[in-house]
């Protein structure tokens, strides 16, 4: 493994180069360390069943949303048919998650998570509570609503309304 040294005697050419005012780099790479950090945890319980982000992130919105259409789940992950498929594949088979067809339209594939599925869903949250709730346990307790305020403003306005929707259902 590669020693990281920092150095202030480095060319010029190869010094990083600040961040215009304007860029709120500090909370950027913020982001970049939380994401890293609030998906190891159920990143390596994933890696137990050769699962990868894909397949939580599918297993979370089926389990919290029973008969989930398959084109809705797209449109929430914002991922390829392809790419869902080669998940929701595996995701059947392992029997984490079942496909029934729509009542009133046999071609609709609706989608439920299996006990099974629902369990290992619910150990993946629990993994991601526990991080999110230490990190508010250290903010005062109003800062719980300017924190869903921030990541809810994160999302692009086009598609609040939707979010919304979604998280008042489940």
């Amino acid at each position: 493994m590669t020693d990281i040294n920092f150095s202030t005697s480095e060319p010029a050419s190869s010094a990083a180069r600040p961040a215009p005012s304007d860029v709120p780099i500090d909370l950027i790479e913020l982001l970049f360390f939380a994401y890293r950090d609030f998906t190891s945890d159920p990143d390596a319980a994933l890696a137990e069943f050769g699962f990868g982000r894909a397949h939580h992130r599918v297993l979370h919105f089926v389990s919290r949303n029973p008969g989930l259409r398959v084109s809705d789940l797209l449109g929430i992950l914002r991922i390829t048919k392809q790419s869902l498929a080669r998940v929701l594949k595996q995701l059947v088979e392992k029997q984490y998650i079942v496909q029934e067809p729509g009542a009133s339209d046999r071609r609709e594939r609706l989608l439920f998570a299996t006990p099974r599925g629902q369990e290992l869903a619910l150990r993946l949250m629990r993994l991601q509570a526990k991080r999110i709730q230490a990190a508010l346990a250290a903010l005062p307790p109003e800062s719980r609503d300017a924190a869903r305020h921030f990541l809810f403003n994160m999302i692009d306005p086009d598609q609040r309304a939707e979010v919304a929707r979604l998280i008042e259902r489940t």
